[in-house]
């Protein structure tokens, strides 16, 4: 457990619930929410070459990005979690998605090259400060470069104080930030799941940063 401004941050992923309930309830809402975006914001610009799905999860975030495409783009899936990592892998095999999956600390893996995008959903508020601005650092220098970035976090401010911070950083590159509240109509067992949880996604909410 590491400690980000002030607050306690646990790992997404450090308990059987969390990764079930990531798997089956928050991957699918992660692919809606970049899907919303790409078709948004990047319908008019050249897919990428390749994503790079920075704490990939289940690999939904990148997969979206890689489906959105057309021609689609390859991905590159990174998460220090071994059962992500296997996941991942799953993920773009069943969407029929060119993409590959390994294990590996995000904080220390971005290399921008050109060509390079990268997508870093819902992983930001997870780490702590320092790796989270040597992560920006590194996004920043991509899009200087003419490659894409997307940023999604959750629209409370609580989660991501930084936000208005980092926005100011990318507009000169041409970064874009906006509030989602995106009407969805769950599959049923989605849907049993919000239930259960005490939620209601008649509304899917989350903000998003794009260049």
């Amino acid at each position: 457990m590491a400690r980000a401004g002030g607050r306690h941050v646990h790992g997404a992923l450090d308990t059987a619930g969390k990764r079930a309930a990531f798997a089956l309830f928050y991957a699918p809402l992660h692919f809606i929410a970049v899907s919303a975006v790409i078709r948004a914001r990047g319908a008019h610009t050249a897919p990428p070459k390749t994503i790079i799905d920075l704490g990939c999860g289940t690999g939904a975030a990148g997969a979206a990005w890689a489906r959105a495409s057309q021609p689609s783009s390859s991905v590159i899936g990174i998460d220090r979690h071994p059962w992500a990592v296997e996941e991942a892998r799953w993920t773009y095999q069943q969407l029929g998605v060119n993409g590959r999956a390994r294990q590996g600390d995000v904080s220390k893996a971005v290399t921008p090259r050109r060509g390079d995008s990268f997508v870093a959903a819902y992983v930001l508020n997870e780490l702590p400060d320092e790796a989270r601005m040597r992560i920006e650092a590194r996004l920043l220098d991509s899009a200087a470069q003419g490659g894409r970035v997307l940023v999604i976090e959750p629209i409370a401010r609580a989660i991501a104080p930084w936000w208005d911070d980092m926005v100011t950083r990318f507009t000169p590159v041409g970064g874009r930030s906006d509030e989602w509240r995106l009407p969805v109509d769950l599959p049923p067992l989605l849907e049993k799941f919000d239930r259960a949880a005490g939620l209601n996604h008649r509304e899917l909410k989350f903000r998003s940063l794009f260049v």
